[in-house]
């Protein structure tokens, strides 16, 4: 089995679009980044990498998940592309060009995309991405070459309304 976890960024400040790459999380959202993250730690997940957009409220919420984690900071793989708005099919093609000793990956990034990589590695998601939402998405493979649009399992997801 092959698992995907898609996260939001958290809540950053709603101001400075104008420079967007650079906005920051706001305190809630440092809050509920480390409320969901620990309680993926309480379900002992344990990702064996984390990729994420290289925008600073994207790392931020990066860095709160893999220390929560225990995933090495350092070992965070930012993909520039995240930011910019890689498409669904190129999407794909990333997750089945991972190693396949790699069972659980985190991918950490914005939306419309985070939506858009959701709704195309499961059939029928239709529910909301708020800022944070972590969605796992189970397939039932042994490699990640076999990952296929539409043929994914929702094993768990969390928005911070769930914990407030």
């Amino acid at each position: 089995m092959k698992r995907v976890i898609l996260v939001r960024h958290a809540k950053s400040i709603s101001h400075g679009y104008d420079q967007d790459y650079d906005r920051t999380l706001t305190e809630r959202g440092e809050e509920d980044a480390q409320t969901i993250s620990i309680e993926l730690q309480r379900l002992t997940i344990h990702p064996n990498l984390i990729i994420a957009s290289p925008a600073v409220r994207t790392t931020q919420t990066a860095r709160i998940y893999a220390q929560t984690l225990n995933y090495p900071v350092n070992k965070i793989l930012f993909e520039k592309k995240l930011y910019s708005g890689k498409s669904v099919e190129n999407f794909l093609l990333m997750l089945q060009e991972l190693e396949d000793e790699k069972e659980t990956v985190m991918v950490i990034g914005h939306n419309p995309t985070v939506y858009y990589y959701i709704h195309y590695l499961m059939h029928n998601f239709t529910d909301d991405v708020p800022t944070c939402s972590t969605v796992a998405i189970d397939f039932d493979v042994e490699r990640w070459s076999q990952l296929r649009e539409y043929q994914g399992e929702m094993a768990f997801r969390f928005i911070p309304d769930m914990f407030r």
